[in-house]
């Protein structure tokens, strides 16, 4: 039902103020929205200001959909990124683009909800995205790793780099060694994937979206090592993930602690805001990228 301006609906809705409870958490909210810049919430003129603000930088997350044991949800790489580059934004100005999970995870396929995308639209997508974020003025990109799956697709891409000019840089930022710095109560050993670090974060971060009830016997994150014979080689293979976790667990979750999580997440954080101080300070990869394209243009002996 449409119900126009003076209407005694309109003005009865007006003198109903909502709980002190709401307004409290609505002010937290509007806050938060104030201090961090997603892409997704800006209006049009106040992206052009928050360009401005974080001094041209913007940070993608980059995460997958994929299993992650019996008792963590699918999106559990993208609330982990989520949740690190929010803590990032409150410390620094940045411009955090809009969760992105379309990358490497074929290794999942034989498991229910997987989404992986073939490798050559993998690259070509994210080289696009990052063309379209430097279009609108953001010209120092950089690609924050949430997925342990994803050190080679993002080397590789990182040295893609270099064959064609552009007024931008990519950078890279892997915050798994941040997070290995932290003191948590389990051993080195029964860590893993949707292990305890993974659970301790969503434990953090969306408790309703671990199911602890969920885990099964201990042994099942234990590596199964049925190409052992090749690592102890020094040979890797494409299935060498499927041949020790088939179920994607790695470690013993019931370790986890919504403390731990939140240890591992600002850890992650700063060492994430480091990193971002130090690129927005930067200006000799840009100068030394230009040269190189420039040289590259007429092939010599080098300087």
């Amino acid at each position: 039902m449409v119900r126009f301006a003076g209407s005694p609906e309109r003005s009865k809705a007006h003198q109903q103020l909502p709980p002190i409870e709401y307004r409290q958490q609505h002010a937290i909210y509007q806050t938060q929205k104030e201090v961090m810049m997603r892409w997704e919430e800006l209006t049009g003129d106040r992206f052009v200001e928050a360009v401005k603000e974080c001094e041209g930088v913007c940070l993608i997350a980059l995460s997958v959909i994929e299993r992650h044991g019996h008792h963590l949800a699918m999106g559990t790489d993208m609330y982990e990124g989520r949740g690190m580059l929010e803590r990032v934004a409150k410390q620094e100005p940045v411009v955090l683009f809009p969760d992105y999970y379309f990358t490497q995870i074929p290794e999942a396929r034989h498991l229910a909800g997987t989404i992986s995308i073939d490798g050559d639209l993998m690259i070509r997508l994210l080289d696009n995205v990052c063309r379209e974020i430097a279009r609108n003025g953001l010209k120092k990109i950089v690609l924050v790793n949430t997925h342990g799956g994803n050190f080679g697709l993002t080397m590789f891409y990182n040295m893609l780099q270099l064959y064609q000019p552009k007024d931008y840089v990519v950078y890279l930022v892997q915050p798994f060694t941040f997070m290995e710095q932290v003191e948590t109560p389990w051993p080195p050993e029964e860590d893993g994937h949707a292990g305890p670090g993974e659970t301790s974060m969503m434990l953090a971060l969306r408790p309703d979206l671990v199911h602890m009830e969920a885990l099964q016997d201990d042994e099942e994150g234990k590596a199964r090592n049925r190409l052992q014979h090749l690592s102890e080689a020094h040979v890797q293979t494409g299935i060498w993930w499927y041949a020790d976790h088939p179920t994607h667990y790695s470690g013993n979750a019931k370790y986890a602690t919504a403390e731990a999580g939140e240890k591992i997440l600002d850890a992650a954080a700063a060492g994430i805001v480091r990193a971002v101080r130090a690129i927005k300070a930067d200006t000799e990869a840009k100068r030394l990228q230009d040269a190189f394209f420039a040289a590259s243009s007429q092939p010599g002996v080098g300087l």
